[in-house]
């Protein structure tokens, strides 16, 4: 891997298609903006219109000429990730890139009575896969890139109390809600190389990047003191966006990435160019990625069997 790869490195992508959740804003904002620049038709799979309007007009205005068309999309919605999935319009999906997500909200639940950060990272992003995967099995060259976070470390996930029912603590939620999107890559994986499919499935984290993630959640709850942490932090140790989404794009689109990879930024997992990032051993543990899967399946209903048997 190039240690100066940047975005301008990227593929021309003309003719292909991509979804990117969560594109409305910070690292999904960038990783549209960037496929579209490389001529990938992009579709903004975002929860608000407003803001998914708002956005593609910016995008459209840094990018004269991208195809971009916004479709809705709440990931803390089965529903809505149903519809989405059955009103996609295309028979060719090139790039699924799992990106939105929440970031350590007071305790809550999804429409569907999950704990939120679990049910938006990790449930709708396993719905959403498995429900595209016929066209994406059918898109030769394929890939789907699943966002992380190196606060993954911090915790494994608890199979025993998935949805934080017995004790919730925000950060240790959101570190297993991203150990499960890790979890969710290495089986997914595994499958896709058991049925020999032409799909290349992958794992990125941003290090510490500048975007609105971090002051959501402090700013809804009216804790202004919290915001104004997090926004010092962001001003003086995080990446900007545009550096953070190198890794997601490197995934997406580099030549050679490696099935069940993990791309991060190259100093300390923090920032810099896209490389191979250290993960918790506990994310290629395939007993425990099976059996989450096992729990995924039975708690959104969706199955992956009938194009990628166990």
């Amino acid at each position: 891997m190039s240690s100066g790869w940047s975005s301008t490195d990227m593929p021309d992508l003309t003719g292909r298609v991509a979804v990117v959740t969560g594109a409305n804003s910070g690292l999904g904002y960038v990783t549209a903006r960037e496929l579209a620049r490389k001529g990938a038709r992009v579709v903004l799979a975002c929860r608000s219109a407003a803001r998914a309007r708002e956005a593609g007009d910016r995008m459209a205005a840094e990018v004269p000429g991208a195809r971009i068309e916004f479709a809705p999309l709440d990931l803390g919605d089965l529903a809505s990730v149903r519809d989405f999935a059955d009103s996609y319009p295309y028979d060719r999906l090139d790039l699924l890139v799992d990106n939105a997500g929440v970031m350590a909200p007071p305790y809550g639940t999804t429409a569907d009575g999950f704990e939120t950060q679990f049910g938006v990272n990790h449930l709708g992003h396993f719905a959403l896969t498995g429900l595209l995967m016929p066209v994406l099995t059918r898109t030769a060259g394929a890939r789907v890139v699943a966002v992380s976070s190196m606060m993954h470390a911090l915790a494994n996930i608890d199979l025993n109390d998935l949805n934080s029912a017995r004790s919730y603590r925000r950060w240790v939620a959101y570190a297993r809600s991203k150990t499960a999107n890790l979890l969710f890559v290495h089986e997914l994986a595994r499958r896709v190389d058991a049925q020999r499919c032409d799909l290349v499935v992958a794992a990125a984290h941003p290090g510490y990047a500048a975007t609105n993630l971090q002051t959501a959640g402090p700013r809804g709850e009216g804790r202004r003191a919290a915001e104004r942490v997090m926004e010092a932090g962001n001003l003086v140790f995080a990446q900007s966006a545009d550096a953070g989404a190198l890794p997601t794009l490197y995934a997406a689109t580099a030549p050679g990435v490696r099935p069940d990879s993990f791309t991060g930024p190259s100093f300390a997992m923090w920032r810099g160019a896209p490389a191979p990032s250290w993960r918790a051993p506990w994310t290629r543990n395939d007993t425990m990625a099976q059996r989450l899967w096992a729990e995924s399946e039975r708690l959104t209903g969706v199955s992956y069997d009938a194009v990628l048997p166990a």
